[in-house]
């Protein structure tokens, strides 16, 4: 018995979904870890959301104050957590010390007991 059609393109959707994902969270970590502005304080805000939603809650008003080519990679992003397949930071090299560099970098407080 073949898959059906539906099952199949949602599958197809899952995947390029999280491969763009995977791309962009790449492109806005990288802004986070080598550039200094009041757009990139917004980018490590996101990642860190990203990260750790409960931690670091999104404001998705953040997605108006930053260049359209940042917050189309943000849309990405929150396209590939919709799907779920996999955390975005795992899909990186090193995503995990990356993400937390970033969080320490930009003065963003974990919750007390974190």
């Amino acid at each position: 018995m073949s898959p059906d059609v539906d099952t199949v393109q949602t599958e197809h959707r899952s995947r390029q979904a999280t491969q763009a994902g995977a791309q962009a969270f790449a492109r806005l970590l990288q802004l986070a870890e080598e550039r200094d502005s009041g757009q990139i304080h917004r980018i490590a805000r996101f990642l860190a959301a990203t990260y750790n939603g409960q931690a670091f809650p999104l404001d998705p008003f953040e997605l108006r104050a930053v260049d359209i080519s940042i917050s189309d990679d943000m849309l990405c992003c929150l396209d590939a957590l919709r799907w779920a397949r996999a955390d975005l930071y795992t899909l990186v090299p090193d995503g995990d010390s990356r993400m937390r560099a970033v969080i320490d970098r930009w003065g963003l407080q974990w919750p007390a007991g974190d």
